[in-house]
């Protein structure tokens, strides 16, 4: 799959896109609290989209590990006025949505949202493949071990690329099923792993090539840099274009990040190799 569609746009997956992430929300790990209104929101996606990023992917439920999360109403009400207003400022703009609910799918795709990211991969409710299908935009499937409030409780796996690679067969043959024509990987480093996981899912990234689709790599100032270099995630940004250019060498097609600007000359360079 060499590029996605939505309605009158494309994104061409021949080069490696950045997908910068917008947090609306008040407790999110990194920037938690950092853009809760629409100015600071619109703000910032204008420059994401200056530094270069093709997607800018909206979170209105924080995924920390531990956050308790919030009902499907509170979700939708912080998600509207964003949407609705990073869409008529920037009308050419990718936008995705990261969540699991159907009900918030349809209400988001219904404001003109191109792409949902989930980070349950399907799994959080039964009718949310249903409703992908019946949307037919692009949908990134993640996965994670157990669930925000309890995946870093010992996560443990007796072969992590083995188990990950097995998800991911399953849920794309379901996929495949329902009729979604535009399904994307991501194998969601930091949800449900330890360090060791994390980083042998990144030394066995180019593996997930073999399904054909596209895959995205999230490690932007994840905990196996921080508890690595012994460091917090605001110091994680070197870290962070470290691993960002060992995932494109390994073949992600995508990088979400907090940072675009590092991210875009991380995908320039590594070009000036092939």
């Amino acid at each position: 799959m060499n590029k996605l569609f939505w309605e009158t746009k494309e994104l061409d997956l021949a080069i490696p896109l950045v997908m910068g992430i917008l947090n609306i929300t008040p407790d999110s790990f990194f920037d938690g609290g950092r853009y809760t209104n629409l100015y600071d929101q619109l703000n910032h996606a204008e420059q994401m989209i200056r530094d270069g990023a093709s997607i800018i992917d909206i979170g209105a439920v924080s995924t920390r590990p531990g956050s308790a999360g919030v009902s499907e109403t509170v979700e939708i009400e912080r998600l509207l006025p964003a949407l609705k207003s990073i869409r008529k400022h920037f009308p050419e703009c990718f936008i995705s949505v990261d969540t699991f609910r159907a009900s918030v799918a349809r209400a988001v795709i219904a404001e003109g949202v191109d792409m949902i990211n989930d980070i349950y991969g399907g799994r959080f409710e039964k009718g949310m493949l249903d409703a992908m299908a019946t949307l037919n935009v692009p949908y990134i499937l993640m996965h994670m071990q157990g669930s925000p409030q309890n995946m870093q409780q010992n996560p443990g796996y007796a072969d992590v690329v083995a188990e990950v690679t097995y998800f991911f067969e399953k849920q794309l043959d379901l996929c495949r099923e329902k009729g979604i024509r535009q399904v994307l990987v991501d194998p969601g480093f930091g949800f449900g792993k330890s360090v060791e996981h994390n980083f042998a899912l990144l030394e066995h990234l180019d593996g997930f090539k073999s399904f054909g689709v596209p895959v995205v790599a999230g490690l932007s100032r994840k905990s196996m840099i921080n508890r690595v270099l012994q460091i917090t995630p605001t110091d994680a940004g070197n870290g962070t274009t470290v691993l960002n250019t060992i995932a494109l060498m390994k073949g992600a097609d995508i990088l979400r990040v907090h940072d675009v600007k590092e991210a875009m000359e991380a995908v320039k360079l590594v070009r000036q190799l092939s």
